[in-house]
């Protein structure tokens, strides 16, 4: 097998990270984890920017508060669709402030505000924990609440890594029991899809490209999920009527491979899909968007398509309210 194309850009990220001298991931306790996760983004990814809002929401849960922070590029704004975020990190790591930079920009580029859902973490609240949170935050901001300060219409569900898996997760979960309003379209980072499987992907890139194999380990011995139950591995349920799709892979990712079957099997169910591969990039590249600059165009590849899909279902649903 020949060596895989890797962009300069991110050949360069990984030659630091590799000589770096602090511990592996799985070698850490979680909270020292986390503080590693976030000391490497305040490095590697771009500041939040400007914004006209940005709010800390406590959204009520399942267990308890579950905290949220909304972020808009307008103060206020019509009716209209909002974003349901989940952040990535192996169900263990990353919150709120580790994806902040990202989901400025979302709200920037799609006009919409963008909700990001601080889920339980494992290993403290293992699985279904984050999937309870999530399901609750997403009807939360469904049901427009006072707190919000906008009436939505229809929602986004989107993710990365872990947190594409929860997107996929919830946006099953609003497909069989219905929220206030209808989930129009899903957009999945790099996503965690099935883990009854061991594909190729997994073997060809557990070493070197920043998430490694026993990263993953370490990851799914704390989350504990029931790996062929459709919350922990969606691709192993009934996909039909699942919203249009954005799904974005990269392809020097260990877990690249799961996110190709998910938008495969989404076309075989008949689902309307976009998909894009992130060539010669990493795992984790909408947070590394400083570290590979290269990043930000594929970042921005993936919220037109969004956008796309976005405005042919609000008119789709708008013609649907016309007709009623």
């Amino acid at each position: 097998m020949t060596d895989p194309f890797v962009r300069p850009d991110t050949n360069a990220f990984l030659g630091f990270l590799n000589n770096v001298p602090w511990p592996k991931m799985h070698e850490l306790e979680p909270a020292a984890a986390r503080a590693q996760f976030l000391a490497m983004n305040d490095v590697a990814d771009l500041p939040v920017g400007e914004l006209a809002t940005r709010r800390d929401l406590v959204i009520p849960g399942p267990a308890g508060d579950i905290p949220a922070t909304l972020f808009d590029a307008r103060a206020s704004r019509a009716p209209g669709p909002a974003v349901a975020f989940f952040h990535g990190g192996g169900f263990v790591i990353g919150n709120i402030a580790s994806h902040a930079s990202f989901c400025a920009a979302m709200a920037r580029a799609l006009d919409l505000p963008v909700v990001s859902i601080d889920y339980r973490l494992a290993p403290e609240c293992p699985w279904p924990a984050g999937p309870d949170d999530c399901e609750a935050g997403a009807r939360w901001i469904a049901s427009s609440p006072a707190v919000l300060g906008r009436t939505v219409t229809s929602l986004i569900v989107c993710g990365d890594s872990a947190g594409g898996n929860l997107a996929i997760v919830t946006a099953m979960a609003l497909r069989d029991a219905p929220a206030a309003v209808p989930v129009i379209a899903q957009l999945a980072f790099y996503p965690a899809t099935d883990t009854t499987i061991e594909y190729p992907s997994y073997n060809q890139f557990a070493e070197g490209y920043l998430l490694t194999r026993a990263s993953m380990d370490w990851f799914g011995a704390a989350y504990a999920a029931e790996a062929d139950h459709i919350r922990a591995s969606p691709l192993q349920g009934d996909l039909a009527g699942m919203p249009p799709a954005v799904v974005i892979t990269a392809s020097l990712d260990p877990i690249r491979d799961q996110g190709r079957a998910y938008a495969a099997a989404l076309v075989e169910a008949g689902v309307p899909v976009v998909f894009r591969e992130a060539r010669g990039s990493i795992h984790g590249f909408i947070t590394l968007r400083q570290a590979i600059p290269s990043s930000v165009g594929d970042v921005a590849g993936a919220f037109t398509a969004l956008k796309a899909l976005v405005t042919e279902a609000e008119g789709e649903r708008v013609m649907a309210q016309a007709a009623a």
